[in-house]
């Protein structure tokens, strides 16, 4: 393994290259020096001088449970234990016949004998007694968590089927040349049935409608094991296990093989920022103690997510969750991963007390250097193990660095999730269409942090919960109800229909390296995602996505789906998203009205809910011809046909700006449309 050059960094972190990239930095570099420093240091003190990740990341080769030649072992790390006792179907729940022996570091083992004596499917407890606690709990490494039906208690369950899944994607790799275009997913509610979706029906039924759509990646949801199913698999329970709510481990596998033979990446929403505080299924207080995996007292504990908090300073701790993240590689052959809740994981107030308005705030003593620490060396391990993989942050605050290499001082994810952009939205449309800032819309979609990667979006599954609105929603509200029909006629539809297409458009191609979408929020779903719970009568009405609204002719969902397909193919096989910054050529408030060019690409949008403009001129500043390939008011987006794909438009003087060269155009109300060069 190539070492990385960090014995002449000093505490002032004058070598690193993050200074460079990023000037603002440079008051801050004794800062990052620290940081270095520490990564520096805890690397060496787990991997000595020539160790990697990828073979410090082992736990779940030894820990849990193993077949061999004579029988099985099974082993445990619980260091505060006092005694372990391994229960199940084998041995009729008997809870003293078979004990764990400690060994040394914490460690319990027991060996089985015969090959036969762990069948397949054959559920497993491990009961603890620790301090004067006697609790049956689920052993750490499980790979699979089944939940009795009629008692509702969770158990592990051994999975060794005869045949092990055979893999078909051994070719596969991510395209670094093609920018992520990004379907966000959750298996239980991707059908249209009012129940939980399966892995299989998934396969069989949504990657089909990826692929057609034009995405290149999913994004999976709720994949770690979680007892709750309403809460959207963020109260990770078991960080070895599949989640059962959807099927088996190889119908996973075999999901992700299809997703491959299709040529589609996929990605797990993994949680490591924290873990659900459960006892009976999940790892707080595994060995009796709180601070076996987590921080003890209040740093221990999130108050407004009801979860624990990990000790990321902690080897053993960060050997356990390296070891998941290469499982999660090794096992299932995840292309990457998006890190839920990575600002809560780096800063001691979890992001929730502090404005991120001046580069203070990043380095103060609110940051947690160890939770740095931790994702440097989680992306350094995925680098290790696939260096095709994805891995992008959720992190709201900005952290600067959060997408550059290690080795400039970098934390080392490839992207960011553009957070600040669902945001905007959702405070732009409360204003009045003819208040819309189109300064603060530029910024906000075209600026990023030097050399940094994001991914941009509209609405995620955040904007789709009970509580929140998505987009179209907002707009349109109630008359969703009555006037989606496309022989209706409504002021509000006809609004929201407009701008849902416009704002997705100029979101993507404006701003970032790569792009999200919820599914079905493309076509614009209805209503809002709502688990089943108690207080709507555990029902699924809003739990499941409404597909045959967007395959109906007769609604206008089929428009706004048929706009995003359209969308996505230019973006994606133009080469537009990323690839430099755009070039600003227009900028007007009053009219609001933006251009800009991305390479052999003009981009032209009307936001005005009233004013169309005849014979408006836009500076092009250099020769060329022009045809529109792309607008969001042709027919068969539900528009109305007011702008030519045939017209050539010569650029010329312009007769109001003697300076300038440029086209002359006609720019309807509420429209946009794509311009290319074609000599």
């Amino acid at each position: 393994m190539k070492k990385n050059n960090y014995n002449n960094v000093s505490s002032n972190g004058e070598t690193l290259k993050i200074l460079e990239i990023d000037p603002w930095l440079k008051p801050y570099k004794k800062d990052i020096g620290l940081r270095m420093n520490s990564y520096k240091r805890t690397k060496h003190s787990l991997l000595g001088d020539e160790g990697n990740f990828k073979d410090f990341a082992n736990g779940h080769h030894f820990f849990g449970f193993h077949k061999s030649e004579d029988g099985w072992y099974y082993r445990e790390w619980a260091p505060a234990a006092e005694a372990l006792f391994l229960i199940g179907d084998f041995n009729s729940w008997n809870r003293e016949s078979h004990p764990l022996t400690k060994k040394e570091g914490g460690v319990w083992e027991i060996f089985i004998p015969g090959k036969e004596a762990l069948a397949h499917k054959s559920k497993v407890k491990v009961r603890v007694k620790s301090k004067g606690t006697d609790r049956d709990r689920i052993p750490l490494y499980i790979r699979k968590v089944v939940q009795d039906p009629n008692t509702h208690d969770f158990s592990g369950q051994i999975w060794e089927p005869e045949e092990p899944y055979k893999w078909s994607d051994e070719n596969f790799r991510v395209d670094s040349a093609k920018p992520p275009l990004i379907y966000e997913t959750h298996i239980g509610m991707a059908q249209e049935k009012e129940g939980i979706g399966t892995y299989k029906e998934f396969e069989d039924n949504i990657l089909p409608r990826v692929k057609a759509m034009g995405y290149n990646t999913i994004q999976i949801m709720a994949i770690m094991e979680h007892p709750y199913y309403a809460s959207f698999g963020y109260h990770v329970s078991n960080y070895f296990a599949a989640s059962s709510w959807f099927g088996t481990p190889e119908e996973l596998k075999s999901l992700v093989d299809k997703a491959h033979s299709m040529g589609i990446a996929v990605l797990m929403d993994i949680v490591q920022s924290h873990a659900v505080k459960n006892f009976a299924e999940g790892i707080n207080e595994f060995d009796g103690t709180a601070h076996q995996f987590f921080h003890s007292g209040g740093r221990g504990y999130h108050k407004a997510w009801d979860s624990k908090l990990f000790n990321y300073g902690k080897h053993e701790v960060i050997h356990f969750l390296l070891s998941s993240i290469k499982y999660w590689l090794e096992e299932y052959h995840f292309d990457g991963f998006r890190f839920d809740g990575v600002t809560s994981m780096i800063y001691h107030d979890h992001g929730l007390g502090t404005a991120f308005d001046e580069y203070s705030k990043y380095f103060s003593l609110n940051t947690d250097i160890e939770a740095l620490t931790y994702l440097q060396f989680a992306n350094e391990l995925i680098k290790e193990i696939r260096p095709d993989a994805i891995s992008i942050a959720e992190d709201m605050s900005g952290m600067p660095g959060m997408c550059l290499p290690v080795a400039y001082g970098g934390i080392g994810f490839d992207y960011r999730l553009a957070m600040g952009m669902p945001d905007f939205w959702v405070n732009t449309l409360k204003r009045k269409d003819e208040d819309w800032d189109l300064g603060k819309l530029w910024h906000e979609l075209s600026t990023s942090r030097p050399g940094e990667k994001r991914i941009a979006y509209v609405e995620s599954h955040d904007q789709a919960l009970v509580g929140d609105k998505t987009l179209i929603f907002r707009m349109a509200d109630k008359e969703m109800y009555w006037h989606m029909n496309k022989d209706s006629q409504n002021i509000s539809i006809d609004r929201a229909i407009a701008l849902h297409k416009m704002i997705r458009f100029i979101t993507i191609s404006l701003g970032s390296e790569g792009y999200l979408n919820f599914m079905g929020n493309e076509f614009g779903h209805p209503e809002w995602i709502d688990f089943p719970r108690e207080g709507n009568g555990w029902s699924f009405k809003h739990c499941r996505r409404l597909w045959s609204l967007s395959d109906n002719p007769f609604l206008r969902y089929e428009d706004l789906k048929n706009f995003d397909i359209a969308m996505i193919r230019l973006m994606s096989e133009e080469g537009l998203i990323g690839g430099g910054n755009p070039q600003p050529l227009w900028l007007d408030q009053k009219k609001k009205i933006i251009a800009f060019r991305k390479r052999d690409y003009v981009f032209i949008f009307n936001f005005h809910p009233t004013e169309s403009h005849e014979g408006f001129g836009i500076p092009i500043h250099e020769e060329g011809s022009y045809q529109v390939v792309l607008d969001t008011d042709e027919h068969r987006f539900g528009g109305y046909e007011r702008i030519s794909h045939n017209t050539v438009y010569e650029v010329g003087t312009l007769p109001k700006y003697h300076t300038h060269s440029g086209i002359v155009i006609y720019l309807p109300s509420r429209t946009a449309m794509v311009l290319k060069k074609i000599k």
